[in-house]
């Protein structure tokens, strides 16, 4: 429901805060209806609190992002940005009390250069339109994560998102040139650059990616592109266990191979994906290794891989002879996420990362931590850069069962740090990960980044909780 400023209601607290923002808000911008702001409270997260917001707000403008902010500063109100709400630590969860910036109206692609091989682009603009619209210039928008049908850029730049093509391509912030962002103050900064080269002064770019929103509020961003490469092909390899299958990554990284994509899947990813889409799965598969080359003769690429896997104790080696086969072999990693949730209808997926040469010690580990608790859990990799998605899959309405899944969680993130990794290779830390964040960092490190969070937004009102 949306309400006009004499529709909206007010009581004692929240009166003055929607007076003024509708000063400079358009009221359909101004969401106050308690079952529709509701909805608006939290991300994908398990296990993470929630407030209940004051009033979402979602701005089309750079002017009316400010205008918000300066609001808050002045009513020293709390302000939790969001993109699609597709996170995974609860960074985007709502504080009590507070306004929910949402940006999923400022979705302009404002510029594509096939030159400068760069898009300018709002922050609600969808991973996969973005994707697309490049690509119909010869271009190529490389970081894809898992739910890039629906995330937004500004979500992924907010939590330093990966994907699949990682282990060749890099991550968000390996492609975000420049933004410019609304201070917690109202005022606009423009960090970065659009040239190809830029060293000038401190990096505040690398530093608003992966910031959770906690510094400002992405507005616009300054994207790299690369050249489209060509169609991939896709190797899948089955080994009798875990073991083979990670022996067979650090051969293949080993041997200098650059594949667009190196997934592995577990067994019990594998039965979960069996019993999902019946896709014929042999059962005495213990580990599934998916590789993936765009080079110009991947076919040669696949045949050395191969190679590797078998030398590896793989026991069937099947690479794709096209486009259409290739799509085939993928859709089981697809599926991973969705079938693992099927099995007991709640999930909670951990994001630890760890030294490609330490992915089967990882691998073992959380075997031994699912048959500890009782619990099923399936591991899903992106293989090629050791990070890690254990999915502890569990029955919300079970009291005992969740207390598990969460101990588990947490013992699989203390594995994560014991083997050199770390808490979060894509997914961030918002809610879920605050206490493991000072475990890793430590505490002057803690105190550094705590200062920098003070120098930006010294109110504290910019996504409090999240972080530490």
């Amino acid at each position: 429901m949306i309400m006009s400023r004499i529709e909206a209601p007010r009581d004692h607290d929240t009166g003055p805060l929607l007076d003024r923002l509708l000063t400079g808000l358009p009221a359909e911008a101004v969401l106050t209806d308690p079952d529709v702001t509701v909805s608006y409270a939290n991300d994908m997260a398990s296990f993470c609190p929630s407030g209940t917001p004051a009033v979402v707000v979602l701005p089309r403008t750079v002017e009316q992002v400010q205008h918000v902010m300066r609001v808050a500063t002045e009513l020293r109100v709390p302000v939790v940005p969001q993109g699609a709400r597709t996170g995974l630590s609860g960074a985007a969860n709502a504080s009590e009390g507070c306004i929910v910036l949402s940006l999923i109206k400022m979705d302009r692609i404002l510029e594509i250069s096939p030159v400068d091989r760069i898009a300018v682009v709002e922050p609600g603009v969808i991973n996969a339109t973005l994707s697309r619209a490049v690509n119909e210039h010869g271009l190529y928008y490389p970081p894809d994560p898992s739910s890039w049908e629906m995330c937004t850029i500004g979500g992924n730049i907010g939590t330093a998102s990966g994907g699949l093509c990682c282990v060749k391509y890099g991550v968000t912030a390996e492609y975000v040139l420049g933004l410019d962002i609304v201070l917690a103050d109202g005022r606009l900064m423009s960090t970065g650059r659009r040239t190809a080269k830029g060293v000038a002064g401190y990096d505040l770019t690398r530093l608003f990616v992966g910031s959770e929103g906690s510094l400002g509020i992405v507005v616009k961003a300054v994207l790299a592109l690369k050249p489209q490469p060509p169609g991939q092909l896709v190797l899948a390899a089955e080994f009798g266990s875990a073991a083979a299958a990670c022996d067979a990554v650090c051969r293949i990284m080993e041997g200098g191979h650059v594949p667009s994509l190196l997934e592995l899947m577990d067994r019990t990813t594998v039965k979960a994906v069996n019993d999902l889409a019946h896709m014929g799965l042999p059962e005495s598969t213990e580990a599934l290794l998916l590789a993936a080359f765009d080079t110009l003769d991947p076919a040669a690429d696949l045949a050395a891989v191969g190679a590797l896997c078998e030398a590896a104790g793989a026991t069937q080696v099947v690479p794709a002879e096209d486009a259409a086969e290739s799509e085939l072999l993928l859709q089981a990693r697809r599926l991973s996420l969705t079938a693992l949730e099927a099995v007991k209808g709640t999930t909670m997926i951990d994001d630890v990362c760890v030294p490609r040469s330490r992915l089967g010690e990882m691998l073992e580990g959380v075997e031994r931590i699912a048959e500890k608790y009782q619990l099923t859990i399936g591991v899903c990799a992106h293989a090629g850069d050791g990070n890690t998605h254990p999915t502890v899959c569990f029955d919300a309405q079970d009291p005992d069962e969740s207390r598990r899944a969460r101990e588990s969680f947490d013992e699989i993130m203390a594995l994560g740090l014991e083997l050199g990794g770390t808490i979060t290779g894509e997914h961030g830390v918002g809610v879920l990960k605050k206490e493991w964040l000072a475990r890793e960092i430590g505490p002057v490190g803690l105190e550094m980044q705590r200062a920098v969070k003070a120098t930006f937004d010294p109110l504290g009102i910019l996504n409090p909780g999240k972080l530490f």
